[in-house]
């Protein structure tokens, strides 16, 4: 009893010690998880890829950047098809998305509005892709998009409506228009009045930041997050 009573205070002392040990392992793992470079994909179409821009001018290239010279570890990966509708970019996601992807921005329905696509059809197959998105544990921010005026306003109103719907369905920051500050500007579009010129993309870049920050937030919280 005595030899019990002897051992049993260093007993209690090595284990607070590993317990210690294991904390700061913990905290050491934690901290190197939050500095690595957090990957960015960008899935949409021509608005993202570039249309007619340099590719240091795309918008994944310019949000990069931008992104980075406010001290942000990030890469931004150009994952934009010209021409692709939403079920272009449905039929490519699982080749479009590395093994190291940490968020997507979700930049897709453009060309399914310029078409005049039903809109369930089209909310059908973005539902699906976030569905996805969903299963890999990816944070998404929703780039929405409005619809051509001549498609008459039922049409514009269920078109804008579908990317709220989804963005509350799936939790997701919702940026609601991407064009936003850009679209109908002769100054800041290409000849054909729709795709963006570099400073076209300059004032995307600078109006979704804030979004695309919360999405940056998310992904460092879910890091944060014991395994």
């Amino acid at each position: 009893m005595i030899r019990n009573s002897i051992w049993k205070p260093f007993t209690v002392f090595a284990s607070v010690l590993a317990a210690l040990a294991c904390s700061a392992i913990r905290a050491d793992l934690m901290a190197q998880d939050n500095s690595r470079e957090i990957v960015i994909v960008a899935l949409g179409d021509s608005l993202t890829a570039g249309y007619q821009l340099r590719p240091d001018a795309s918008f994944p290239a310019q949000l990069e950047k931008t992104l980075k010279s406010r001290a942000a570890n990030v890469k931004v990966i150009n994952a934009g098809v010209s021409g692709d509708t939403a079920a272009d970019g449905l039929a490519r996601l699982d080749w479009a998305l590395p093994d190291n992807a940490d968020a997507v921005v979700l930049e897709l329905g453009a060309n399914d509005a310029l078409r005049g696509l039903p809109v369930p059809g089209t909310m059908k197959v973005l539902d699906t892709i976030l569905g996805k998105l969903k299963e890999r544990k990816l944070p998404v921010l929703i780039a929405g998009m409005e619809a051509p005026r001549n498609w008459g306003p039922d049409y514009v109103t269920a078109f804008r409506q579908m990317y709220v719907d989804l963005a509350r369905k799936y939790d997701a920051p919702l940026y609601p228009f991407f064009l936003d500050g850009v679209a109908l500007d002769n100054g800041l579009t290409l000849p054909d009045g729709i795709h963006p010129t570099d400073k076209g993309v300059a004032r995307i870049v600078e109006r979704i930041l804030p979004s695309v920050e919360e999405l940056i937030a998310r992904v460092q919280k879910k890091r944060a997050e014991p395994s």
